[in-house]
């Protein structure tokens, strides 16, 4: 009866939580349940054969017994450390956004294969030495889509015309605006014509596709505004991740 409560996950470590003096909850994004939660017990002593498979951003097999709420690790097996991203602050913070906005924009056990794969590939390349930016803006976008609130990249927000150039993005709207809707919105945000063409690529690209995106420091600086402006108005969001990595870009 014990051994059917056993069950197995291949995942990734997206939030880790103290719990008394030696123990951890670990949250995990699994390829084949979803998120789920469990604690493993003795994890933050060093020596115990928990520890290293419950750090932040480990992907790796998981044992684990469950009924109802929060599992208990049984035994896990790591498949890749992402030791890469730990060992440096600038590709921590960026990673940390990523895993904190998979933890706070699914549900428990709800699997996605295709979340599964961005999340995964996005950590990977990010160990790699890709972008670290970039990729965590294809992230952003991708987000909102799995959120069901992606803004209006396709077409004007207002007049729905896609034969227009956008010039300013509406948080009002909730996406772009062509020149003839412009003053819908006086408070919506100037665009350079790039910053809409890099979002909708974003939105749409096959992560494991992902090759060398040049993109201007001014460009890049517009994206983050948009996505940043857009999640604080439509996704109810607070993330510590985020105030962390605007710290650590302010010193870039």
């Amino acid at each position: 009866m014990v051994n059917s409560l056993l069950k197995k996950a291949e995942g990734i470590v997206i939030r880790t939580t103290d719990y008394g003096e030696s123990d951890v909850i670990i949250t995990i994004y699994s390829k084949q349940i979803g998120k789920i939660g469990m604690l493993a017990r003795g994890a933050k002593k060093p020596n115990n054969r928990l520890s290293s498979v419950s750090q932040l951003f480990t992907y790796g097999n998981y044992l684990f017994r469950h009924t109802r709420g929060l599992g208990t690790l049984s035994q896990g097996e790591i498949i890749h450390s992402f030791r890469g991203i730990r060992e440096d602050l600038f590709k921590t913070a960026y990673a940390a956004y990523i895993v904190e906005l998979t933890d706070k924009l699914t549900d428990d056990f709800t699997a996605s294969s295709a979340l599964f794969d961005l999340l995964y590939f996005s950590l990977k390349f990010i160990n790699e030495n890709y972008d670290a930016e970039i990729i965590s803006f294809i992230y952003a976008t991708k987000m909102l889509a799995f959120a069901g609130i992606t803004p209006q990249l396709e077409r004007c927000a207002v007049c729905a015309r896609n034969d227009q150039p956008f010039v300013s993005f509406s948080i009002k709207e909730g996406g772009f605006l062509c020149r003839r809707c412009h003053e819908n919105d006086l408070h919506s945000m100037t665009v350079s014509h790039a910053t809409p063409k890099l979002l909708k690529l974003f939105l749409h690209m096959d992560i494991k596709r992902l090759g060398k995106i040049s993109v201007k420091r001014s460009t890049r600086d517009e994206i983050n505004k948009v996505l940043t402006l857009y999640y604080d108005a439509y996704s109810g969001l607070n993330l510590r991740s985020k105030k962390f990595l605007e710290q650590m870009s302010s010193f870039q």
